[in-house]
């Protein structure tokens, strides 16, 4: 096995699809087919045009990715076959190395996600409604340790 972290590239579309989905469905089986499809169609649109985004490879195969808009995380999503082998974490943790202090937001039903970021070292911030969903989410933040 070869993992490597890479610059998305836009021949890396379906497969980084493929994985938001599948991670999604584990993820966020609270949001409507509707929001869904309409944000399937926005990541290529919309959110990736707009973001640094890194792939995570393993033998070929994208299986992971984050995408930043500065020092927000707009995405992190992991293939769930591949969940739990410390990705998001390398993920992550590259995120770190470029950007230092991060903030995002998480679905308060997605506790998949919460628990990652809680383990990771984020904290809540505040809650509010995500008002395309209709479901509340959280605003958590990181913040790379002083060295001063």
């Amino acid at each position: 096995m070869n993992p490597v972290i890479r610059s998305y590239e836009s021949t890396d579309l379906d497969e980084l699809l493929d994985v938001w989905t599948s991670a999604s469905k584990v993820a966020h089986p609270f949001l409507s087919p509707e929001f869904l499809a309409q944000e399937r169609e926005n990541i290529p649109a919309i959110y990736l045009p707009n973001a640094e985004t890194w792939v995570y490879e393993l033998d070929g195969a994208v299986v992971g990715f984050i995408a930043l808009l500065g020092n927000e995380v707009g995405a992190i999503f992991v293939d769930p076959m591949y969940q739990k082998r410390g990705i998001g974490r390398q993920l992550m943790d590259h995120a770190v190395s470029v950007r230092g202090d991060l903030e995002l937001e998480v679905f308060v039903d997605n506790p998949i996600g919460r628990g990652f970021y809680e383990h990771y070292g984020f904290v809540s911030l505040e809650q509010k409604l995500h008002e395309p969903s209709g479901h509340s989410v959280l605003r958590l933040r990181y913040e790379t340790a002083s060295t001063a």
